[in-house]
């Protein structure tokens, strides 16, 4: 929904001066510097002006700018590319030196890592600098415009007033209401789960498998989905057959979003609380289920935090809490990459650190291989990292349960 601190943006249109609601779900800064351009404006002038800091309010054709704004993203990945590949063949000179080069340049992956997650952010204010002007209930009068006001409506909330939104944040509206409309098939189980804008979407879910080939504890009578998104991990719990399962986010969007999931499939054993973490006035859990973020980094935008969690708190907040809402002979399962680890953002001893200081110990683990494009894309500078990639189950339980089994 849309942030309840309104910003308004100004600028002249012809030597009038305008203003407008700003709406960023990326969080960008209202513009400081606007121009007004349209179809007669060129890619390569569009982009000398996203770098120099201005942004451009577009007033020519609807479907024109949706091609600006490709070669756009064209000239700036170009620009990218020229800069990680020269770190990229840096360490792959150094793949065929001397052993003790070799481990200075593993060094080096996490810098390119975070070279690359700021080129990332660097792509994301540039292209955001492409604008457009909506009416109140998000009506476009461009040329060419499609009716946008549902999209958005279901994006950001009502909207009574004009508001200016860069063409970026309109087409994740516009692909968020298409996942909406057709859903995600999860092969695995027979069904398609329906994403909202704003919560993570589940086009990776090799760890699906995983969770049906875990045995559930003997009893199994309760179960927390903690973070649960879009609600997949609770669906699976119920469709194995768990009688009571609490699914907790603290994102009203994800809530909304895996209520809609639960009742498509008419699962009534499945109950949502909004919820840092675990839920309160519950029974203890025979089974706690968490999918953190996998990778210890800042997110830079609200639509970020499923997949980056500095410090790994959620991680760590989950195993922390796991003693005092566990139920007897009850088990956690954390489906988790270990990215972070050939990246070097984290290690495997820190992560069994946590687990073994939470006083826990881990009952088995299953593995299996992602598939996604890019674990198999030997362009990517990360490709070494990604192409090693492992996703696994882990179960764990506390010292006494295991020493009892």
């Amino acid at each position: 929904m849309l942030a309840t601190e309104k910003q308004y943006v100004q600028w002249f249109e012809n030597e009038t001066l305008r203003h407008a609601r700003w709406l960023s779900e990326s969080n960008q800064v209202p513009p400081a510097r606007i121009v007004l351009v349209d179809d007669k404006t060129s890619a390569d002038e569009a982009y000398r002006l996203a770098c120099a800091g201005t942004s451009m309010l577009w007033q020519g054709d609807f479907q024109n700018a949706r091609q600006l704004l490709q070669a756009l993203t064209r000239r700036i990945e170009r620009s990218e590319q020229r800069k990680m590949s020269k770190a990229a063949n840096k360490l792959s000179k150094a793949a065929e030196s001397e052993f003790d080069t070799k481990l200075e340049n593993a060094k080096e992956i996490p810098n390119l890592f975070h070279q690359q997650r700021q080129a990332q952010a660097q792509r994301s204010r540039l292209l955001s600098r492409l604008l457009l002007e909506l009416d109140a209930g998000y009506v476009s009068q461009l040329r060419r415009a499609p009716d946008v006001s549902a999209a958005c409506t279901a994006a950001f909330g009502k909207l009574d007033e004009p508001c200016l939104i860069s063409f970026r944040d309109l087409q994740g509206a516009l692909g968020a209401a298409g996942w909406r409309a057709k859903g995600v098939p999860i092969t695995n189980l027979g069904l398609s789960i329906f994403p909202h804008y704003g919560v993570f979407a589940p086009t990776r879910h090799e760890y699906v498998q995983l969770l049906l080939d875990a045995p559930l504890p003997n009893k199994h009578e309760v179960a927390f989905d903690i973070g649960t998104g879009t609600g997949l991990l609770a669906i699976i719990l119920a469709q194995r057959g768990v009688k009571q399962i609490i699914a907790t986010d603290l994102n009203p969007r994800a809530l909304a979003c895996a209520r809609e999931n639960f009742e498509r499939l008419a699962l009534s054993s499945v109950q949502l609380q909004q919820a840092d973490l675990y839920p309160t006035e519950v029974p203890l859990a025979n089974l706690i289920v968490c999918n953190p973020p996998w990778l210890p980094a800042k997110p830079t935008s609200p639509l970020e935090y499923a997949v980056y969690d500095a410090n790994s708190a959620m991680l760590r907040g989950v195993l922390q809490g796991v003693k005092q809402h566990l139920a007897e002979q009850g088990e956690v399962w954390l489906i988790l990459s270990d990215l972070a680890e050939h990246l070097q953002l984290r290690s495997r001893d820190e992560l069994l650190g946590w687990v073994a200081d939470a006083g826990l110990e881990v009952k088995y683990r299953l593995d299996t291989t992602p598939k996604h494009g890019r674990s198999q894309d030997n362009t990517d500078p990360l490709f070494a990292a990604r192409s090693s990639e492992i996703t696994s189950l882990w179960c764990l339980v506390p010292f006494d349960n295991c020493n009892n089994t």
